[in-house]
């Protein structure tokens, strides 16, 4: 299992410990390291920053959001990324949710997820491939363009650029269970938000028809400490912002995946704190025990302990959320 740093998006800024992580991660043989992005910071451009002062560890995007930008758009970053890195790029896409989409991409949410995601990637490959001029008889992600209020003159084109690599890996964020068994299908990973290793069987049908190579990449935040309930505020705070916040009254992944995971009952009352403005509250209802075992949190021996949960399962990549070097060193070190 190799370990990856995940760095996720700005706050009010640019985070000034990233890049210093970064080459600190590089340093002790991490494997990769990751940029994501929300309604704020763009996941390429801090991952483009980064590349520049890093030599040999992979970057990847966790995730870019598919509503940012058209899929040849985001097979243009790729390839070019691809290039200036000689090769470093892992390319993981999300589709986000309705409130993101909706407000603030100002497009609408997919009514057929699944396809929308299967052609995105589609176009994608084709782009990196570059065997033929990109086409695609698709609902969501035509090309050429072929809606009424075109001209009618759009021509099928290949970049003109020559990709580096035909075969970006290409990861995707999925949570539910009809998502993920097509990430299997068609993605060369796959990016959990929520994963516990105590739990893995939940997946173990689907990961079971996986080509051999898929990577299986949680995002997993963890903080070496004394004090386990300590160390795990800041885990029950992103929970509580992603259960209570992050979606609509009527669809919330995040809570829904919550609930499979046989927390039903904390995620519908975290949601109704959250919604009422009580947001104290709704992180203190975020059961310790959740955000317990998606997390690395407490004394080097409990670290230790933890790890070895995540090495019996199919985790080929642990990507890291930690602020501070002494963690990423104890992994490091705990992991060799």
């Amino acid at each position: 299992m190799r370990l990856g740093l995940a760095l996720g998006y700005w706050g009010r800024g640019p985070d000034p410990r990233h890049l210093e992580l970064a080459r600190l991660a590089e340093e002790l043989g991490y494997s990769s390291v990751w940029t994501s992005e929300s309604w704020g910071s763009d996941a390429f451009t801090a991952l483009t920053w980064i590349a520049a002062h890093t030599s040999r560890i992979r970057l990847g995007t966790a995730v870019a959001q598919m509503a940012a930008r058209t899929p040849t758009a985001t097979a243009m970053h790729a390839l070019t990324l691809d290039h200036l890195t000689g090769g470093r790029l892992l390319l993981g896409l999300g589709l986000s949710g309705p409130q993101v989409v909706e407000g603030w991409y100002g497009r609408p949410f997919p009514a057929s997820p699944l396809t929308a995601t299967r052609e995105y990637v589609d176009v994608v490959r084709q782009v990196l491939r570059r065997e033929a001029p990109v086409t695609l008889d698709g609902r969501f992600h035509p090309l050429p363009y072929p809606g009424p209020d075109g001209t009618g003159m759009g021509k099928p084109l290949k970049p003109i650029t020559h990709p580096l690599r035909a075969d970006v890996p290409v990861l995707l964020g999925a949570e539910g269970p009809r998502n993920i068994a097509q990430t299997v299908r068609i993605a060369d990973g796959w990016l959990p938000l929520y994963f516990s290793p105590e739990r893995a069987g939940m997946y173990a049908g689907t990961l079971a028809e996986a080509r051999p190579g898929f990577l299986v990449a949680p995002l997993v935040q963890a903080r070496l400490c004394d004090d386990v309930a300590e160390g795990l505020l800041p885990v029950k705070a992103m929970l509580g912002f992603y259960v209570g916040g992050m979606g609509h009254a009527r669809r919330n992944f995040h809570a829904e995946l919550m609930a499979r995971m046989g927390y039903g009952e904390a995620a519908a009352q975290v949601r109704e704190l959250f919604a009422a403005g009580r947001r104290e509250e709704a992180v203190r209802a975020v059961p310790d025990a959740f955000a317990d075992e998606i997390s690395l949190v407490g004394p080097r021996a409990r670290l230790a302990e933890r790890l070895a949960l995540w090495h019996a399962g199919p985790v080929t990549d642990l990507l890291v959320t930690a602020a501070d070097p002494a963690t990423l060193r104890a992994l490091a070190d705990l992991n060799s």
